[in-house]
C-alpha cells in the first residue's frame, strides 16, 4: 500500500480526522485539547506528514540526546510540556519549532488524535500535521540526536502492531514496528490510533487502555 504525498492523500486524511470523534477523557475540559490536568501534567505530541524524497508520505520520529534528563536516547515523537495560556496544537507547532527547526502556522494541522495518559505523569495530545511541499528541517543538537523519517508504507504489515503480556501490569503493552526497528508506547500508541484512524480510515479505535514497557514509567 502506498501513500503518495499529494493534495489527494492531504484532503483523505483531514477529512478522516474531522470524522473522528475524539475521546474527552475526565481529566479534560473538551474537545480542543485543553484541559485541567487531574494530577497529570498536559503535552502535545506532533506526527508531522511530510515528503520521503520519493513523493511518498512519511511521519517524523526523532531520537532524543543522551544529555537529557528524562527518557534519553529514546525514540519519540517531537513534543513537549503544554505551557500556560497554550492549546495542544500552539504547544505542538511551538515545540515542532525548537527540536526540528521548521516553522509551521496552525493551517498546517489536520486534527487531533485522542488523549494518551502516561505513565511519567503525562496526558498527551497527538497533533497531525501535513508539512507541505520543500519543508526543511534540522535538528536542534540540545534535544534532538537524530530525525528518522519513517514512510507509512512501513506501518502496514502482518507482525504489527504486537499486543505482549508483562507481569508488571494486566494491561496488553504495546509495540509498533517499521523496517528493522520499533518502538513502545506511548509512541507506539499514537502512532497505532493514526494508522488506524487516519490511513485505514477505522475511527473506533482506542489506545489509551495500552500499556507501556517498565522503563517508560519514570
Amino acid at each position: 500500500m502506498e501513500f503518495p504525498y499529494t493534495d489527494e492523500t492531504r484532503g483523505l486524511f483531514a477529512a478522516r480526522l474531522a470524522e473522528f470523534r475524539r475521546q474527552a477523557p475526565s481529566h479534560e475540559g473538551g474537545n480542543d485539547g485543553t484541559g485541567a490536568g487531574d494530577g497529570l501534567k498536559h503535552a502535545a505530541v506532533t506526527i508531522t506528514l511530510i515528503d520521503n524524497g520519493a513523493g511518498q508520505t512519511a511521519f517524523v520520529l526523532t531520537r532524543r540526546t543522551p544529555r537529557l534528563s528524562s527518557h534519553a536516547g529514546q525514540k519519540a515523537l517531537p513534543g513537549g510540556r503544554v505551557d500556560s495560556g497554550e492549546n495542544a496544537t500552539q504547544a505542538g507547532l511551538r515545540e515542532w519549532s525548537e527540536e526540528i527547526n521548521l516553522h509551521l502556522g496552525e493551517d498546517a494541522v489536520l486534527g487531533l488524535l485522542d488523549d494518551y495518559p502516561t505513565r511519567s505523569g503525562y496526558f498527551i495530545t497527538p497533533v497531525v500535521i501535513w508539512a507541505g511541499a520543500g519543508a526543511t528541517m534540522s535538528p536542534n543538537p540540545d534535544e534532538v540526536a537524530k530525525i528518522m523519517p519513517i514512510p507509512l508504507a512501513d506501518l502496514i504489515r502482518p507482525d504489527s502492531p504486537e499486543f505482549i503480556t508483562i507481569p508488571e501490569s494486566e494491561r496488553p503493552m504495546l509495540r509498533v514496528r517499521f523496517g528493522d526497528d520499533q518502538v513502545h508506547a506511548p509512541t507506539a500508541a499514537v502512532v497505532h490510533q493514526f494508522c488506524e484512524v487516519v490511513m485505514r480510515g477505522r475511527n473506533n479505535i482506542r489506545v489509551d487502555h495500552l500499556e507501556q514497557p517498565v522503563f517508560a514509567w519514570r
